[in-house]
């Protein structure tokens, strides 16, 4: 222990340095406290970290988002991690499946360039619909006084509930290869998405005085935009496959 903090050499006279925040605790690493606090705590303890926003944004998505934008930060799991997390996550599902996307449609034309260009580019077309829908959002609830960029945070985050209910298709895929069950189930994915998008833009601008029709007719007007916005993105992206990676 030292009277000096570890980080910027200030005197410490708290918990906490006054000048950088680090904490006075600080010690020497070991294996005990790289894999029970910095693993375990850090990433998937349930009151801060990933599990945690993925609890929130599938118990009280649009509040939980709004109090993050709004300051309530410390608890959250980073949007861009929490994103790429996902897309790992989802990578290691889809080497386990039984069927390729592909086969859930009878003309494979329909996704077979657009999963050539998730295959290398997925990092990078996951947002792409992003910075249109969140230009959307922001007009249409102009009202709430979020600006362009707290548009896009929320955005970010609502994607990634997006992509965990995704995971209940690919996960299907790992059991059967039944083309009809399938099918059912990414329907029922799709709608199961659509319900998402509308529950979570309903609870984030529920609070900014807006007449609750007003907020309705707004909310599903935004989600059907939303889908739209990402299937003509998926579209653009399945003609760019088809012309430039054969």
């Amino acid at each position: 222990m030292t009277n000096n903090c570890l980080n910027c050499n200030k005197e410490i006279i708290d918990k906490f340095c006054s000048n950088c925040s680090q904490a006075t605790s600080t010690h020497r690493f070991s294996l005990s406290h790289v894999f029970q606090h910095d693993f375990i705590h850090g990433i998937f303890h349930f009151d801060k970290g990933f599990f945690y926003t993925i609890k929130e944004l599938f118990t009280r998505p649009g509040h939980s988002i709004r109090e993050y934008v709004q300051g309530k930060r410390v608890k959250h799991f980073n949007y861009f991690a929490t994103i790429i997390l996902l897309m790992t996550i989802g990578y290691f599902i889809k080497k386990w499946t039984k069927i390729d996307a592909s086969g859930l449609y009878d003309d494979k034309k329909t996704v077979e360039g657009l999963l050539k260009v998730l295959k290398d580019y997925s990092k990078f077309t996951v947002f792409l619909h992003i910075p249109i829908i969140s230009i959307l959002s922001y007009f249409f609830f102009k009202k709430s006084k979020q600006n362009y960029a707290e548009n896009v945070v929320l955005n970010l985050y609502m994607l990634c509930g997006t992509l965990i209910i995704s995971f209940v298709l690919f996960s299907s895929m790992i059991f059967t290869n039944n083309k009809d069950f399938l099918v059912g189930v990414n329907y029922f994915a799709a709608a199961l998405t659509f319900l998402y998008i509308i529950i979570f833009y309903y609870q984030y601008f529920s609070v900014f005085g807006l007449k609750k029709y007003q907020l309705i007719i707004r909310v599903i007007s935004i989600a059907i935009l939303y889908l739209l916005t990402k299937q003509i993105t998926n579209n653009i992206l399945n003609t760019i496959g088809l012309k430039y990676f054969n």
